[in-house]
């Protein structure tokens, strides 16, 4: 009698000073963020721990009841013990016995997330009372849910949806009662139910699947007749999940990342907590084109045997769909071993691939060569100088510049064009007539109407007349593609964006999604788009005309030759290469003559040529 008092009120007195804890241990809050290809499937992962959460109604309920077959099959009426296990613990507790197993659900789901995993007596009756306490004050179902998204399932993996990602490629929800039972078996032991590891575990595993079907009959959980259908063993796949990004792999999560966090107003704290589930608008044929495009560019490049030339050779790629989508980049080597986006960078001029922006102010604002007098409209097939070493005019007279010289234009190779249209200068990128545009319709009207196609503010360079030859801007290879689509978007331009949409445990995440804002008329994006197409019919470009019927794009160079950009538009998307040499010392770009072993006069947009056309060949 005194014993059984002295037992009682030692419970009593437990339960009462037993507090379920305000915090729960790391790993079983910690998860990962997923990244997906614009396809759904699954692209890459970030975190410490690969859990992902999911409600409970996402797991289909008889998924569900193979776990309460295999674990608990009392669990939605028992106090969140066992009675027997309960009193053999109170006895151990009492006498100085050994711990006892039997663990029912929410017990097992308590040793997860508030203890450790010692088997000591203290421990046990701690879990215990803890399973008694949560079970009075949470709901069943929210004790399921919680459990299901904790658990260790093996291969790296907590939480049934990483399982079943894990295993059987497929979301949580998709699962049907068969794969559901042999998950359940790795509730056990997933070190020795995973058939993966060695025959012994297959085995294991098949007569345990075996098992839990036939346990869920007899809890009326499934019929006879359904369990007959299940004669053959689900096997799992030998794969796991994608791992840490690396590779390209790697700038795309960075890029999405930021976007996510900026778009979705997501604190960097928060976001590092996981959980996040991020669908990018990245397409896996095209990155895989444009990588191995890249990587044939490069087969040229021997930094050991000419130094002084390929040395730092590096190149940056993007594209971008009307809609703005960033459907792919290139950004280097590896992100694990250069974590610098080369796709992204704002480091190298843009040089002569600007003037389109020149020509597109010109047409839509006018021009004014008297100070004092109305704008003065122009038309593609407006005269201008093309010839070499002309003097760049202000309406006083020559432009001086601060050392004291006159300014003059001069062209590529001192070509003298002649008398020649403004659509023929665009196509021709010939510089003498464009530099004089850019003063003629105001460097200021030009930086507006680059910004409003989607060139950053901060890319921009001082307003200079070499500003009209894009000498000292630096927009990135994103930038630059998603502002040549604009042109084709008769435009209207959308800021590329690399996330469709975020959800955080299956439910949404609003985003401030980029929204298409007019940037020019629709006549200027036109007649801008005609002057890029005769420049790859007849121009700069024509070394691409029989790639892809209809493309319109525009070679980019620089005076110092320390850049080789190629931009250009088709029906589906706008690609932007630049070609460049630069150390990620002191970011300094490098000339660029003999990359490569070229001749000494080659331009760099040659290069960059070749390698939209082999993107390009691989997609179209």
């Amino acid at each position: 009698m005194y014993a059984f008092i002295a037992m009682t009120g030692f419970v009593t007195y437990a339960y009462a000073t037993t507090e379920i804890p305000d915090d729960i241990n790391s790993f079983a809050t910690q998860q990962d963020n997923v990244y997906y290809w614009a396809d759904g499937t699954t692209m890459a992962r970030t975190g410490w721990v690969s859990r992902q959460e999911m409600p409970l109604d996402k797991v289909p309920p008889k998924v569900q009841a193979a776990v309460l077959a295999a674990e608990n099959a009392s669990f939605y009426s028992d106090p969140g013990v066992s009675p027997a296990g309960f009193l053999r613990a109170v006895s151990a507790a009492v006498t100085g016995g050994e711990t006892q197993g039997g663990s029912t659900i929410t017990q097992q789901y308590v040793k997860n997330a508030y203890l450790n995993q010692d088997r000591t007596l203290s421990r046990k009756f701690t879990e215990i009372l803890l399973a008694v306490k949560l079970d009075n004050q949470r709901d069943k179902k929210q004790i399921l849910q919680d459990y299901l998204n904790t658990s260790w399932f093996g291969r790296g993996t907590y939480g049934m949806q990483r399982a079943s990602q894990t295993y059987y490629g497929k979301d949580v929800s998709q699962l049907n009662v068969s794969e559901g039972a042999f998950l359940a078996s790795l509730l056990k032991g997933a070190g020795l139910f995973d058939p993966a590891l060695s025959p012994e575990n297959h085995e294991r595993a098949v007569e345990r699947w075996s098992w839990i079907l036939d346990r869920m009959v007899e809890t009326g959980r499934l019929t006879r007749a359904e369990r007959a259908t299940y004669t053959e063993f689900p096997e799992p796949t030998g794969g796991s999940l994608p791992g840490a990004p690396g590779a390209q792999t790697g700038y795309l999560v960075e890029l999405a990342k930021a976007y996510a966090i900026k778009t979705g107003h997501i604190p960097d704290a928060e976001f590092d907590l996981g959980g996040y589930q991020i669908y990018t608008t990245f397409d896996k044929a095209r990155m895989t084109a444009l990588t191995g495009a890249v990587q044939e560019a490069q087969k040229d490049f021997d930094a050991e045997r000419r130094p002084d030339t390929d040395k730092h050779a590096r190149i940056g790629a993007a594209s971008v769909a009307q809609d703005g989508r960033l459907l792919a980049v290139y950004g280097g080597p590896d992100y694990l071993k250069q974590g610098f986006n080369e796709s992204n960078a704002t480091t190298i001029p843009v040089g002569t691939a600007l003037t389109p922006f020149v020509y597109a102010a010109a047409l839509e604002d006018g021009v004014v060569r008297t100070r004092g007098k109305d704008r003065t409209p122009v038309s593609p097939s407006t005269m201008a100088d093309g010839n070499d070493q002309v003097t760049v005019q202000t309406p006083e007279g020559p432009y001086w510049d601060r050392s004291g010289k006159v300014v003059k234009g001069r062209n590529d190779g001192g070509r003298n064009w002649g008398q020649v249209t403004l659509s023929q200068a665009v196509a021709n990128s010939i510089n003498t007539p464009m530099l004089q545009l850019g003063l003629d319709v105001g460097l200021d009207r030009v930086e507006s109407f680059a910004e409003r196609s989607g060139l950053l503010g901060s890319s921009l360079g001082p307003r200079i007349p070499t500003f009209a030859l894009g000498e000292n801007s630096t927009p990135s290879a994103i930038r630059m593609a998603g502002a040549y689509e604009t042109f084709a978007a008769d435009g209207m331009h959308t800021d590329p964006y690399s996330v469709r949409s975020v959800t955080r445990n299956g439910a949404a995440m609003p985003l401030d999604a980029p929204k298409p804002t007019r940037a020019v008329k629709a006549e200027t994006a036109r007649a801008v788009t005609d002057a890029l197409r005769s420049a790859v019919t007849e121009g700069s470009a024509k070394a691409v005309a029989k790639v892809h019927s209809g493309t319109a794009g525009k070679t980019g160079t620089t005076a110092a030759n320390t850049a080789g950009w190629f931009v250009a538009s088709t029906e589906n998307e706008s690609t932007a290469v630049v070609v460049y040499r630069m150390s990620l010392t002191d970011l300094v770009p490098q000339p660029l003559t003999g990359l490569g072993g070229d001749a000494p006069n080659t331009p760099g947009s040659d290069r960059a040529l070749r390698l939209w056309a082999n993107y390009v060949k691989a997609v179209k």
